[in-house]
């Protein structure tokens, strides 16, 4: 367990940062950026679930994700050919297929879609586009750096599949869809 007795350490002050494995690296470093924009999709999940407090099964669905992306980010923050890289905590094939049995079940409710859906809809629905925008981010941040550098293939897979469960949960707590905000490709024209 981490144990934080003092927030800040001026070893971030000339612009660097240190990973896992204690390697110093820039802060703008694309490993850096691809674990901040974990955390940041991290924070969108939290608002979300600031609507979902009543709704039990949707909350608990988030707040294991939220716990998984801290996983996620640390997972990240050390590199898979680091000098800490054994022992270090890897997102897992089972994390991945929770989320799939997750989108199945919410999915089963739902009908197929006719178009496409904006945000919007409940507030939770809303903040969950919001956390999906920020995991595909994330996506295409972390497959840049698996393109430079080894990755684990376990947190692509996950990363990939959150945004789809977060795009099925709003759809679900959008009143199983009948609250969704459909596309209607050129209607402004």
């Amino acid at each position: 367990m981490v144990q934080l007795t003092r927030i800040y350490t001026r070893g971030g002050d000339k612009g660097e940062t240190s990973l896992g494995d204690g390697r110093r690296v820039p802060k703008h470093d694309l490993r850096v950026a691809a674990y901040g924009t974990i955390d940041e999709a991290n924070a969108a999940v939290g608002l979300a679930r600031l609507h979902t407090s009543a709704i039990a099964d949707a909350d608990a669905m988030l707040a294991r994700i939220q716990n998984d992306l801290f996983d996620l980010g640390a997972d990240l923050c050390t590199p898979e050919d680091g000098r800490r890289a054994e022992g270090a905590l890897r997102i897992v094939d089972a994390q991945v297929d929770r989320l799939e049995r997750e989108i199945d079940a919410m999915n089963a409710e739902l009908k197929p879609l006719a178009s496409f859906v904006l945000p919007g809809g409940t507030h939770a629905a809303a903040y969950l586009h919001l956390a999906r925008t920020v995991a595909r981010r994330a996506e295409r941040l972390i497959t840049e750096l698996a393109a430079a550098e080894p990755v684990n293939p376990a947190a692509i897979k996950y990363i990939n599949r959150l945004s789809d469960h977060l795009f099925v949960l709003s759809r679900h707590l959008n009143d199983r869809g009948a609250k969704d905000v459909l596309w209607q490709p050129g209607a402004n024209r």
